[in-house]
């Protein structure tokens, strides 16, 4: 019996019925008064899941993209920056960065931990001579499964010509992100995990002090320069200035009407009690998530592989036995951890199939399982 594939990835992630519904309509042009509506109340939503009174620019992208275009719009060759990883995504932002010319001076903390705000703090003391001009920091690690405190690094800069940019790809729409009150100059995400759309759409956020960072930039950019998204938002040329991803953008803009009408802070609860029942299931298994709990994530539950269990096996079981599709780590993390990911368009529902599934693949690969044990305290935990 073929069934529906359920995705508990940290992304892409489940598209809510009623989204997938609106990309069965037929396609519209992008000049015409009706796609210029559903563009303009797109806008305002996103202002609003961001959390600014800024615009927000919207691409055809991947989330690496817009990763991308927030380097080659702020910086020139030779700029320093302070680039943040506790994890793989961390690393690509940095690698972004050097790529294009920057003097990258790279924090790197240990995987499964979040980064010492202390530490950073004292970095920029010592740059007495402020040529640290950025920093570039992961608000949710995938690979990690932790999460950065943003509020804290944004007290450090807020007041500062430094900028801080953040990479929000896996966070924004499942965590509360405060763009303009925590003081972040610099926001990134992507349509593929909690903001419930399919991928293939990025967007970045700036402040006043991001844009003035736009008008000296000197590194090269067509598709991704900035100054023409902001004209053609502001009614000064054409809006957008290329042809964009007219079905995927209506997708989204219902994605976004679902989340506001459930509520910014329903939905920031929903995932921290997805997240705390996963953390009670995998407890009742005997088993140990990856980072600390303290700074474990709401979006995705990285857990230790259990001795002497080939965690691709488990994996693999779920995916083609289940239909329940989890991951495992990642780089020097392949084989030691698998991933749970609860962001976006995910119900307990989905939360104790998916414990059910793992009960059932733990035991085929020769773990020693207590069936039912883990769904009981899911469903504790939900309750």
């Amino acid at each position: 019996m073929e069934k529906e594939k359920l995705l508990m990835t940290p992304g892409p992630t489940m598209v809510p019925p009623r989204v997938l519904e609106v990309m069965r309509r037929q396609i519209i042009h992008h000049r015409t008064k009706e796609f210029e509506t559903i563009y303009d109340e797109l806008e305002e939503d996103l202002k609003f899941l961001f959390q600014t009174k800024n615009m927000v620019l919207m691409f055809a992208s991947s989330g690496t993209g817009a990763m991308e275009s927030a380097i080659v719009n702020l910086f020139s060759q030779g700029d320093k920056v302070l680039a943040i990883s506790i994890g793989a995504f961390g690393d690509r932002f940095a690698d972004i960065a050097s790529t294009f010319g920057l003097d990258v001076q790279k924090l790197s903390v240990n995987w499964g931990e979040a980064v010492d705000v202390s530490e950073v703090k004292e970095i920029l003391d010592a740059d007495i001579n402020n040529e640290i001009k950025a920093i570039l920091v992961t608000h949710n690690e995938t690979s990690t499964g932790v999460t950065n405190d943003i509020e804290a690094l944004g007290k450090i800069t807020k007041n500062t010509e430094r900028l801080l940019l953040v990479d929000a790809i896996s966070s924004l729409g499942g965590l509360d992100l405060q763009m303009d009150n925590w003081g972040i100059d610099l926001v990134v995400t992507g349509s593929q995990k909690a903001l419930m759309a399919p991928p293939g759409l990025a967007y970045a956020a700036l402040s006043d002090k991001a844009w003035e960072a736009v008008g000296k930039s000197k590194l090269p950019k067509f598709y991704w320069d900035y100054k023409k998204y902001k004209k053609g938002l502001l009614k000064e040329a054409e809006n957008p200035p290329y042809t964009p991803a007219i079905s995927l953008l209506m997708a989204q803009a219902e994605a976004l009407k679902m989340i506001k009408e459930e509520g910014l802070e329903n939905v920031y609860a929903r995932h921290k009690k997805l997240a705390l029942a996963t953390q009670a299931g995998i407890k009742a298994l005997g088993l140990e998530l990856f980072p600390d709990e303290k700074v474990s994530s709401y979006i995705i539950t990285a857990v230790k592989a259990p001795e002497g269990i080939d965690i691709a096996k488990v994996i693999k079981t779920m995916n083609l036995k289940y239909d329940i599709m989890i991951t495992g780590g990642q780089k020097h993390l392949k084989g030691k951890i698998f991933r749970i990911g609860h962001c976006g368009y995910t119900d307990s529902l989905d939360l104790i199939k998916t414990f059910a599934a793992l009960e059932y693949s733990l035991s085929e690969a020769g773990y020693k399982v207590e069936m039912g044990a883990s769904v009981g305290a899911v469903q504790k935990a939900l309750l």
